[in-house]
């Protein structure tokens, strides 16, 4: 995760912004936890982080966004960070670089996304619409890696393939992180389920960490 110093450097209005972002969310997670989704309001969730409820529309399109952390803004930094990996990487390898450089920093301050993950497994709705999201970054990192290759989206299915794959071995390493309450650095638990993808899912001779 990055240091102080690289904290720093970032504009005081974008520092700002975040701050916003992860008080709605950890407010959304709170709220849910203690009373359910259908009890809580946008207006709950703005009141609690202490902002407005337009304020919250600028950073999550709804509540269910709110508790499962959905920031469009991220998604754009992975789908630019795709764009931007060395030209002669493979799909996979500049998926993959993309998924460390956005993930790892989660295991310095772990315990927000611990529990934002047990609200949103806790309720079949929320996991749905998480499901729905996933589909989102799918199909936005699918884009990018076919504009990578010089392919139609529509057409490359290779692309589509290779982040399917590679997304769902991720989600799997995240929920098996979560369950050992980090134990495994998250690093170590997406190198072990990537590499089986890498490997052609051939069985791993010690186990799956």
């Amino acid at each position: 995760m990055a240091g102080p110093d690289a904290a720093l450097s970032i504009p005081l209005r974008e520092r700002k912004k975040r701050a916003t972002r992860n008080a709605l969310r950890a407010a959304a997670v709170q709220l849910v936890a203690s009373r359910g989704l259908a009890a809580v309001t946008v207006e709950d969730i703005a009141a609690a982080a202490e902002v407005s409820p337009r304020t919250f529309f600028n950073y999550f399109p709804t509540k269910e966004d709110a508790v499962i952390g959905w920031d469009p803004m991220l998604l754009a930094e992975m789908v630019d960070h795709v764009r931007t990996r060395p030209a002669g990487e493979s799909a996979p390898v500049a998926l993959r670089e993309t998924l460390f450089a956005v993930l790892s920093p989660f295991d310095a301050d772990h315990e927000d996304l611990f529990e934002r993950l047990g609200v949103m497994r806790s309720d079949p709705h929320l996991v749905a619409h998480h499901v729905a999201r996933w589909s989102e970054t799918e199909r936005q990192l699918a884009a990018a890696l076919s504009e990578r290759r010089g392919t139609d989206p529509a057409a490359d299915h290779y692309a589509a393939l290779v982040v399917a794959a590679t997304l769902a071995a991720t989600r799997t390493a995240m929920m098996a992180w979560c369950d050992l309450a980090g134990q495994i650095p998250l690093a170590d638990m997406l190198t072990s389920h990537l590499d089986v993808i890498a490997c052609g899912l051939a069985e791993p001779a010690g186990g799956l960490a």
